[in-house]
């Protein structure tokens, strides 16, 4: 059985497909978006030792002809240096206006390939299939392309959207535990920032997604979609309901450039513990109960997941350097922070009227907090 979610675009709507081993049978979601048998594919090696096999012998089966780019792995391919690369190399492939490159890969790829195709020939077309659990549920719908700067995260991009996105729920069976829990981590958020029945579920069943539940995990990478979706469809290029989906971002880049985009911190994990500390600032600053808080920190603790700054390994900067990074977050507007912060579960807005000192606390405190 295949899911669909709708991203409700107009002239430029497209599907995301959700199912089980789609990757063997890629083919058939390809062909009626393709003018001429010939894709370029944009990978990473480790994902390309993994999964690269399945889909180029479908490809090859179904008469498709293809090329593949394998790029390193990791946070750091995000830059200007690769990306240069692949639209050299996709100019080297004579790729066409109407051609498409498929994204294979994480959420590095899928921002990096996306990015290259918004540029090139003014932009070309390109299918986002997602390999990580992140990816899935996040990063390979709404269209944020981009690469990071030396300034921060994602300062560098375009909104370009793709033209489908395959997610095969059975590539997640070869991802780390702690991959896992790091994609699990825009999951939460969800549920976090406009779901709260979908949270009350994640505390029942978010266990059995870690131990492999495929029909779990296929349900919550469709809720996750389809509630991204909906707030695409109202909002695309972030001027209104799309920064909610930012909950737990502000925090979770400053604290990504501080770690130097390695990993000590993947970036899930920093929004894990941007979550809970926007909870934390939320009930600090009174605008939300104090026992909201202690529930998310508790579901987080249950997953296994880092929920503090004091849960990374290795010496961090102190709370001032990290607010002075937050100041080059791309959601600053007249110099002024915005975050996403919440009434409850399930309850979030934007809020530009934060006191520096409320947040410099909350960090303070979460770096000082014993494990």
């Amino acid at each position: 059985m295949t899911d669909k979610v709708r991203v409700e675009l107009g002239v430029r709507a497209y599907d995301v497909l959700i199912g089980h081993r789609l990757l063997e049978r890629s083919s058939d979601f390809l062909k009626p978006i393709l003018n001429r048998s010939k894709v370029a594919i944009i990978t990473d090696e480790t994902v390309a030792a993994l999964h690269l096999g399945s889909l180029v012998n479908n490809l090859s089966q179904s008469g498709i002809s293809w090329d593949v780019l394998k790029l390193p792995a990791g946070e750091a391919t995000k830059s200007w240096n690769y990306l240069t690369h692949c639209v050299d190399w996709l100019l080297n492939q004579r790729i066409e206006r109407q051609d498409v490159v498929i994204a294979l890969g994480g959420g590095v790829i899928g921002d990096l390939v996306g990015f290259a195709a918004a540029i090139l020939r003014r932009g070309i077309r390109f299918v986002q299939i997602p390999t990580s659990l992140l990816a899935q549920v996040d990063s390979s719908v709404g269209g944020k392309t981009g690469i990071n700067a030396r300034q921060g995260k994602n300062l560098i991009g375009a909104f370009h959207q793709p033209s489908l996105v395959l997610v095969d729920i059975s590539v997640l069976e070869t991802m780390s535990k702690r991959d896992f829990l790091a994609g699990y981590g825009e999951v939460v958020k969800y549920g976090l920032l406009g779901n709260a029945p979908f949270f009350d579920w994640l505390e029942k069943y978010g266990l059995a997604l870690v131990q492999g539940d495929s029909g779990a995990r296929a349900e919550a990478v469709r809720t996750s979609c389809q509630m991204k979706a909906d707030i695409i469809a109202r909002d695309e290029t972030e001027k209104g309901d799309r920064a909610l989906l930012n909950l737990g971002h502000t925090f979770c880049h400053a604290f990504e450039a501080a770690t130097g985009y390695s990993d000590r911190l993947l970036h899930g994990e920093g929004v894990a513990i941007g979550c809970n500390l926007a909870f934390e600032l939320s009930a600090r600053i009174g605008i939300c109960a104090q026992e909201v808080p202690s529930r998310v920190r508790a579901h987080l603790k249950a997953m296994g997941m880092k929920v503090d700054l004091s849960d990374l390994a290795g010496s961090l900067p102190p709370a001032k350097e990290f607010f002075e990074l937050m100041m080059h977050d791309k959601k600053v507007i007249d110099g002024q922070l915005r975050f996403i912060l919440v009434r409850d579960i399930g309850d979030a807005f934007v809020a530009t009227n934060v006191e520096p000192d409320s947040v410099l606390n909350i960090i303070s405190e979460s770096l000082s907090i014993k494990r």
